[in-house]
């Protein structure tokens, strides 16, 4: 069991160490101002609590246990330090008293890097030669007085009863004009910093934050405000601004399948945790394309619709002892950027691919004469989409079909990800193809579970037209569709969706 300090400024403010240790996590409980963007640190697998608030410390502190009993490696990640104001001595009593061994990593504190983000200096040699950091909470507790002979204030959650904190101090004997500063998301891309006097601060001003944001404050009282300009030159830039933050994205894919997708979702910011809802497997029998690759000479085209479909065709010509220069007769047609990528590899470019990425694309643009064409398609096993092989049949091509790979369900779905859809923790769900929305949907029902876990407010986002039609179908709505049919264009749609 670890406790760490998730300091602040993103990726930025985390020490090597509690990096580390969060990389490895299994269960993590997560405090309210965290930076969301940290979760993209987490592995797919892990475990996330989040609760807040004094009637959540119970709680989290129970889950704790429990995910240690378990022998899960658990972390509770606080922002800023564990340690200062992090309620820290209550958790530590009862693990203790529950047996479970726990480390504490410290993290940057807010009191110190949070004026930083914003370019004050806490110390100078001629305006600050000692602060004190406190925060609101029972004001009429702290000794105003003392508090008064102090250069430098930074005043933790300060801002709501900012027009008291400043009538104590200048009852206390500050001067009305003292600089003040109040600095909202501090280290965070929202970062927004007000700078005044105490009387300013007494009248009310400061800002306030718009409805349904959440950003933290800090107050910072001394004349050290006024250095701010000097020093703004040399502060880092913020990080920038993460839209996925704080999503949990579900990415149901193939087994051993290319990670591109998670880090693009990761990029932006997003959690990602993976369900593999395809097994790609070699067909029933692999007569049928040996024998169509031992007569390559007797085809005009090689359709190819899938980057599986590539693999395999390759591989299998490469077991007969050739290469791709046994293609020097054909012309090859594609349907998608990562099949065509694919074929790279192989050093083949494509002689035709429609601009937009669905096999039907192909008929309107595919060269005359079409009369007499033999076309070798090697697909999937269990068949498909009809519309290309009946256009180009109709057209008077003889298409011949050879299985070549088969793609099935799992035999069940991974236990983390089921846990994870329970306990509603999962915000988007992703499909790249029609059959990963039907084993989805099987997947889950062999689990118990059903409609619940996609009920509003997850999203369900498809890649394209085809595999929207069958998340209708199955799970009853669309919420995303991608204007382009790969993944990228999949994001892209994602992050105009997201507000």
């Amino acid at each position: 069991m670890f406790g760490g300090g998730a300091g602040l400024g993103g990726g930025a403010g985390l020490t090597q160490g509690a990096l580390e240790i969060l990389r490895q996590a299994e269960a993590v409980w997560v405090d309210e101002l965290v930076d969301e963007r940290l979760l993209a640190e987490l592995s797919p697998q892990a475990q996330v609590w989040r609760r807040s608030g004094e009637a959540g410390l119970q709680e989290g502190i129970r889950w704790l246990i429990q995910r240690c009993r378990e022998g899960k490696q658990v972390v509770h990640l606080k922002s800023g330090d564990p340690l200062i104001f992090g309620r820290a001595r209550e958790e530590v009593q009862a693990l203790r008293e529950a047996g479970c061994p726990f480390e504490i990593w410290p993290g940057l504190s807010s009191a110190l890097a949070g004026p930083l983000w914003a370019g004050i200096p806490l110390t100078d040699k001629h305006l600050s030669r000692a602060f004190a950091v406190l925060t609101a909470h029972e004001l009429e507790a702290l000794p105003w007085g003392a508090l008064a002979q102090l250069d430098t204030l930074v005043i933790l959650m300060g801002s709501r009863q900012r027009q008291q904190i400043a009538a104590q101090l200048m009852a206390a004997g500050i001067p009305p004009e003292r600089a003040a500063a109040l600095i909202w998301g501090a280290g965070q891309a929202e970062q927004r910093v007000w700078v005044g006097t105490l009387a300013e601060l007494q009248q009310g001003e400061g800002g306030e934050l718009e409805a349904g944001e959440k950003l933290p404050a800090l107050l910072v009282v001394g004349e050290v405000v006024r250095l701010r300009q000097e020093f703004l030159l040399g502060i880092p830039p913020l990080p920038p601004p993460a839209p996925l933050a704080g999503k949990t994205v579900l990415v149901t894919r193939a087994e051993g399948q290319s990670p591109a997708f998670r880090e693009l979702l990761r990029a932006q910011g997003a959690r990602v945790v993976e369900m593999p809802a395809l097994v790609i497997q070699p067909p029933s029998s692999w007569d049928p394309l040996d024998t169509a690759i031992a007569n390559l000479q007797q085809f005009n085209w090689l359709l190819l619709t899938s980057a599986n479909g590539v693999q395999a065709f390759f591989e299998r010509l490469q077991r007969q002892g050739q290469d791709s220069r046994a293609l020097h007769s054909l012309q090859v047609a594609v349907v998608g950027s990562k099949t065509a990528a694919a074929l790279a590899q192989y050093g083949i470019r494509p002689d035709l691919m429609p601009s937009e990425f669905v096999a039907e694309a192909l008929l309107p643009i595919w060269p005359e004469p079409v009369q007499g064409q033999r076309i070798l398609f090697p697909r999937v096993e269990s068949g498909g989409r009809e519309e290309l092989v009946q256009g180009l049949r109709q057209r008077g091509a003889e298409v011949v079909e050879v299985a070549a790979y088969q793609s099935a369900c799992p035999a069940a779905a991974d236990p983390q990800v089921v846990e994870a859809l329970k306990d509603r923790q999962v915000d988007i769900l992703t499909f790249a193809s029609s059959k990963t929305v039907q084993h989805f949907a099987h997947l889950l029902r062999q689990a118990g579970l059903g409609p619940e876990v996609w009920d509003p407010p997850v999203q369900i986002a498809a890649i394209g037209p085809k595999t929207a039609e069958t998340c209708k179908k199955v799970l009853g709505r669309v919420d995303v569709v991608a204007q382009e049919y790969t993944l990228e264009g999949l994001l892209g749609s994602l992050l105009r969706a997201t507000p």
